[in-house]
């Protein structure tokens, strides 16, 4: 350093590599790989479910885990709402967090055992028209000697979208969005449907159930990709 007074010049040097590595760091961390979800809009915060009140998938009475992206459950004012509110009228054990918990359990199950041919897992889960549909897919691809591979890497939302109550008879259906790996190879092991890339899908799936039956099982009664 020179003479008291004079300008501390190694300070300033180390100052200006400072703010150089500063600059540089801000250029790399504000990169986009390309990866990157999109920013997404404001959503109404997860409704926690309630213990022992989701569907029961397997016909079978047990606690449902939380449904690990958002749920969205439509205002008691709606339609839907109010549907919801009937149907807790018939069958008191009924809370919409709750079956939303336990949906996602059965679409990553149903999604799962499709991929599987596991039929007799279908055939609990899912209504008879609904289980011939996923029958007759998997008996087309099994002939073409053709695998699937369907994998649920998350859940992003799950919102119940319209519910019905028809009598005692309950329908929910409910909007799901989830990002998945979903492909189809041939006997040589080539990719002929789908893509190996995790890729985000949005399922509508509706479930029905009559509330007065003893069996607590909720079924799959129409499913379409939007």
């Amino acid at each position: 350093m020179g003479a008291t007074g004079s300008f501390p010049i190694d300070l300033v040097l180390l100052g200006m590599v400072a703010a150089f590595l500063v600059l540089r760091l801000r250029g790399i961390l504000g990169k986009r790989t390309g990866f990157e979800r999109p920013p997404m809009p404001q959503q109404p915060p997860a409704v926690p479910p309630v213990p022992g009140h989701g569907p029961i998938v397997e016909g079978r009475a047990e606690a449902v885990p939380s449904p690990s992206g958002v749920a969205v459950i439509p205002d008691p004012a709606t339609q839907a709402g109010q549907a919801l509110a009937a149907m807790r009228g018939i069958d008191r054990s009924f809370e919409p967090a709750g079956f939303l918990a336990g949906a996602e359990k059965a679409f990553r199950m149903i999604v799962a055992s499709f991929a599987a041919g596991d039929r007799p897992t279908l055939r609990r889960l899912l209504a008879d028209e609904t289980y011939g549909a996923f029958e007759h897919a998997i008996a087309a691809r099994e002939a073409a000697s053709h695998t699937q591979v369907s994998e649920v890497k998350s859940i992003e939302t799950m919102t119940i979208e319209a519910a019905e109550l028809r009598g005692s008879v309950a329908d929910v259906s409910i909007r799901i969005v989830s990002d998945q790996v979903s492909l189809t190879r041939d006997a040589n092991g080539l990719v002929v449907g789908g893509a190996e890339a995790v890729t985000e899908i949005t399922d509508l799936w509706t479930f029905e159930r009559d509330l007065r039956q003893s069996d607590p099982t909720w079924r799959l009664v129409a499913a379409r990709s939007a």
